[in-house]
């Protein structure tokens, strides 16, 4: 009796410390983006209703994540995004993005002139300096982040979280490429350039960044607006004359490329676009066994 009391005993002991160090996966790509209303969502307890005062976890979310510092949650998904980043859908974008690129450069000179004003035109555009700033949107990001933290809200705390991976990976590619590239700024009425290089648009960038990382979390009636700010910031560097026309585009492209990769955290529901030899369409691809992964926030 006593000894079917200790094996019984190393039993449990065992079942509990194999499942407290069972590690967290993450549900790996096996195909490109999709929006956030393709993601599974979390199974609820049919004997455990709703509460009411909580808001229900974003699409693709976890229900129950471990608790990280914010510094620990951005170093561990950032890693995270920087592996996500090399994708189809990623080539697609900057693909295309590139190529409207190369097809306005030529008319780079007379976009300018035609923006570029004075007047009323000048206090219209005024704010899009201000706008379009990293610091100002990943500030945002923080107070998000911040106050989602304070109230206990997941979904505030994990977009947020997302804004603000979205500008520093957005912050990187635009430095890497203007250091690149290294071309010069338009050349103003004066005769004069701004200072710094022109390729890509940082504040096209993080704008789009910031538009696609509503848009994927809250949906398009939320991501129109925020992608008709971007376009006017886009618009007032053109107007400012310190970008070409070329340069918002591909900063535009970068940005939607860099807040899919953010939101990012799961599939399984994969799209693609393919040629046929009389036209084209859609592959689709269904992974019964998809389980949203774990996001830290």
């Amino acid at each position: 009796m006593r000894s079917s009391a200790v094996v019984s005993a190393l039993l449990v002991l065992l079942s509990s410390t194999a499942f407290a160090s069972e590690p967290q996966t993450r549900q790996e790509p096996q195909a490109q983006d999709q929006p956030a209303q393709d993601r599974q969502e979390p199974r609820q307890d049919p004997q455990k209703p709703q509460d009411p005062q909580k808001p229900p976890a974003i699409v693709g979310e976890a229900g129950v994540k471990p608790t990280r510092g914010f510094f620990s949650s951005l170093g561990h998904n950032l890693k995270d995004d920087v592996k996500h980043l090399p994708r189809k859908n990623s080539a697609y974008f900057l693909a295309g993005g590139g190529a409207l690129a190369l097809a306005i450069h030529p008319f780079d000179d007379n976009i300018n002139k035609h923006l570029e004003g004075s007047g009323a035109a000048e206090t219209f555009f005024k704010p899009g300096q201000v706008i379009g700033q990293t610091a100002v949107i990943a500030g945002a990001g923080l107070a998000s982040y911040v106050v989602g933290r304070a109230t206990h809200s997941s979904r505030a705390q994990h977009l947020g979280m997302d804004e603000i991976e979205a500008q520093i990976i957005a912050g990187v590619m635009v430095l890497g490429l203007k250091e690149t590239v290294r071309r010069d700024r338009p050349v103003r009425a004066d005769g004069t350039r701004a200072s710094g290089f022109s390729f890509p648009s940082g504040h096209a960038t993080a704008t789009f960044a910031a538009a696609t990382v509503l848009q994927q979390h809250l949906g398009y009636k939320a991501g129109v607006p925020t992608y008709l700010v971007a376009s006017y910031v886009a618009m007032s560097r053109l107007h400012e004359n310190v970008h070409n026309a070329s340069d918002v585009v591909f900063g535009a492209a970068i940005g939607i490329v860099v807040g899919r990769t953010v939101t990012w955290h799961g599939r399984n529901f994969y799209a693609s676009p393919m040629l046929l030899p009389r036209g084209t369409g859609v592959i689709v691809n269904v992974n019964l066994n998809a389980r949203p992964a774990v996001r830290h926030s």
